[in-house]
């Protein structure tokens, strides 16, 4: 009898087919698993959202600063306006801000303090400029001196215990020796919550002239404001605080660091630190 052997099952056969065909149904299968896989063990950036508070001087500029920065990072920043003295109450009851640009540096330093931060969570991001603006008046010049002569019905600045610019704008008139209009009864001022109060003040007719920031009547393309000199009042450091370590905010505050965003910042009408 003879054997006829099949050589796919002969071991010692040396032309055994060792190739695997794969199912197309189930190998596309397979390839979807490895993908998926592939992909849980790649890093992954997670996209946060920061809630920052912001002075009211400060919040145009920050608001566009803040669109460059979604547009290249995957983080979302919801800004929260209002003067630095509300902001500082908010925060000491509890708000979950997790920057707080204020308008000046002693809050900052006091939170620090109160919540016992670390000092390098203290950053100077800017140094503001006081304007006195008249949009009735014709010139930097005519506006000045209708607040010299007192030839004005209404003048707006921010309330001093809420806002430093409003703090400026007193120690302003003080240093010109109009620290009289700033007594009770006399009704020729009139106070805003904070400086974006005031600048409505005044753009709405309800005020003459108003104290306000650089930033505000350059980014509204106003005319007839007098740049106050720096010598009338206290420099007005604008310092912001980490409330809540972060990577989304620690690449808001890098951002802010660039050159570019330091270029945009002065042009806003603003000292750098």
């Amino acid at each position: 009898m003879k054997i006829t052997r099949n050589p796919t099952s002969d071991p010692h056969n040396l032309r055994r087919d060792n190739r695997i065909t794969i199912n197309p149904f189930t190998g596309g299968r397979l390839a979807m698993l490895l993908a998926g896989m592939l992909l849980l063990s790649a890093p992954q950036s997670r996209a946060d959202t920061l809630t920052v508070a912001v002075a009211a001087n400060f919040a145009e500029t920050l608001e566009t600063l803040v669109a460059q920065f979604e547009k290249t990072s995957p983080h979302r920043v919801r800004l929260v306006r209002g003067s630095s003295g509300r902001h500082f109450a908010q925060i000491v009851n509890g708000a979950p801000f997790e920057l707080f640009f204020s308008a000046d540096a002693s809050r900052p330093a006091e939170l620090v303090a109160r919540l016992g931060l670390p000092a390098d969570r203290l950053r100077t991001y800017a140094r503001g400029r006081l304007v006195l603006w008249g949009p009735g008046q014709g010139s930097a010049e005519q506006v000045e001196q209708s607040l010299r002569d007192g030839t004005f019905k209404t003048l707006a600045i921010a309330n001093p215990r809420l806002a430093p610019y409003g703090q400026a704008a007193v120690e302003t008139l003080q240093a010109l020796g109009l620290g009289d209009l700033l007594e009770n009864g006399t009704g020729r001022v009139v106070r805003g919550e904070n400086v974006a109060q005031t600048y409505q003040y005044v753009a709405t007719g309800n005020a003459e002239l108003g104290f306000v920031a650089q930033s505000q009547v350059l980014a509204a393309g106003n005319s007839a404001w007098w740049l106050v000199p720096e010598s009338l009042y206290q420099p007005i450091i604008q310092q912001l605080v980490v409330l809540q370590d972060s990577p989304a905010g620690r690449e808001l505050l890098d951002f802010l660091a660039t050159p570019q965003a330091a270029a945009q910042i002065e042009a806003a009408g603003y000292g750098l630190p």
